[in-house]
């Protein structure tokens, strides 16, 4: 009797848990080694076009990873560099791509009114196996399109995908 009642006990926890399984979400992220090799990747890029960035990586709930100020390079980027990446994070499209839609579309000219959003080039979305895992923001390259194509290349380098 003690045996059917352990292995009904069992067989009710086993069969709780697969229930509940339901109600938790199942996610990668990136982690503090990933956003490193970011940034390394971030500044080997910018290096080739004799810049130096400032840099910010997310993980998959939008907190910062990585929040890095560019020697030399003014004070405001570092925020800049966030806000990209959170931008980039939250609308799960580059912050480059945002900004042209925003210019060209009445209906998304105001995004530039909500308090963290910056459009502005730099903010990328990082996808691994069709999830959104991070961002990155990159400022002070220059010019919005080469923080752009530095977020890009960088994402893209280390075998991440900038969409679903």
């Amino acid at each position: 009797m003690n045996i059917k009642k352990s292995s009904f006990s069992v067989l009710l926890l086993l069969l709780s848990f697969m229930l509940s399984a339901q109600y938790v979400e199942k996610s990668s992220s990136l982690n503090q080694e990933g956003a490193l090799r970011l940034a390394k990747e971030a500044n080997a890029e910018a290096q080739k076009l004799d810049k130096k960035v400032s840099i910010a990586v997310l993980n998959n709930s939008g907190v910062v990873l990585l929040l890095l100020k560019g020697d030399n390079v003014g004070p405001h980027n570092t925020e800049a560099s966030r806000r990209k990446a959170y931008t980039s994070f939250s609308t799960k499209n580059a912050s480059w791509d945002l900004m042209n839609n925003a210019a060209n579309s009445k209906d998304a000219q105001n995004l530039n009114t909500l308090p963290e959003l910056l459009l502005l080039g730099g903010g990328m979305p990082i996808f691994k196996d069709g999830e959104l895992i991070g961002s990155n923001g990159i400022s002070g390259g220059g010019s919005g399109e080469n923080d752009h194509n530095i977020a890009k290349k960088t994402v893209e380098n280390l075998g991440f995908k900038i969409s679903k």
